[in-house]
């Protein structure tokens, strides 16, 4: 781990910014809703056998989370990806590997677009430009809104009992372990705060902005997820020009903890293939 600035209103501070590995090249680990940086220690090893690897907290996440986060600020992606930008700025890095899951996929997007001199590329695991279907462009994004509007209402009525449910519905596979992960990270969120950012990530569209990444870009997608269907797979290789789209024979949405060997591997593959 690098020493941090002391002055804890830095993004480095508030993000638990955290170091590891060797190498030449910075490699920039980005997690999903509901995880924190622990999320990548199942791939981690691969990556900082080749890289020095950068990982943070998603602002409202992890321990203490809530003291990271701003109701108004990350009201959007936007705000996210200026933290991003912020936590490169404190370190001193001057071009990145990106490797983002799920929401961090459009918040590596949207920080390439406004800085793409500063990725060199970007692999984005699961990502998701919109979550609702779109009849009158042919989008499938996997949920109606009546769906998601059942989602926060569980949420709201009671959250334990609804995390109990949305864990082994997104993992996808029943591996205890891999469950008890993602139960101990989501349940680090405050409720209040995950409700605030699950419906800002279920209620946004950023569909306008995917051709604008210049970035070179490598999508990795499940073959079967609930949160993400293979079918925005398709639509993000079909609307970004010059990426790169693998779709893995995997189930669930966090294949890098439930299938970690395979994910790391291709990974790897994507970040070191020129």
């Amino acid at each position: 781990m690098t020493n941090q600035p002391s002055d804890v209103t830095t993004a480095s501070n508030r993000l638990k910014a955290t170091w590891s590995g060797s190498g030449e090249e910075v490699v920039v680990l980005s997690h999903g809703f509901g995880s924190d940086q622990t999320s990548w220690e199942y791939i981690r090893p691969v990556l900082d056998a080749n890289f020095r690897v950068l990982s943070y907290n998603l602002a409202g996440c992890g321990d203490h989370g809530e003291a990271s986060y701003d109701f108004h600020l990350h009201s959007s992606l936007f705000g996210y990806a200026d933290d991003l930008l912020a936590l490169i700025a404190e370190q001193q890095v001057s071009r990145v590997h990106y490797v983002g899951h799920s929401v961090s996929g459009m918040i590596g997007m949207i920080a390439a677009v406004a800085r793409p001199e500063l990725f060199d590329r970007l692999v984005l695991l699961q990502p998701s430009p919109c979550y609702l279907n779109d009849p009158a462009t042919s989008y499938v994004g996997g949920f109606e809104q009546n769906d998601l509007n059942a989602l926060y209402d569980a949420m709201a009525i009671n959250y334990q009992s609804w995390a109990a449910g949305f864990v082994p519905m997104v993992m996808g596979l029943a591996a205890q372990d891999s469950l008890a992960h993602f139960s101990a990270t989501l349940f680090k969120i405050r409720p209040d705060i995950a409700q605030h950012i699950l419906r800002m990530i279920f209620q946004s569209d950023h569909r306008s902005l995917v051709p604008r990444v210049t970035t070179h870009t490598r999508l990795i997608h499940s073959r079967k997820d609930v949160a993400v269907p293979v079918d925005v797979a398709h639509w993000l290789h079909a609307h970004m020009p010059g990426s790169v789209s693998e779709v893995l024979e995997l189930e669930g949405h966090l294949p890098h903890i439930t299938q970690p060997e395979i994910v790391a591997s291709a990974v790897l593959r994507h970040l070191l293939d020129r």
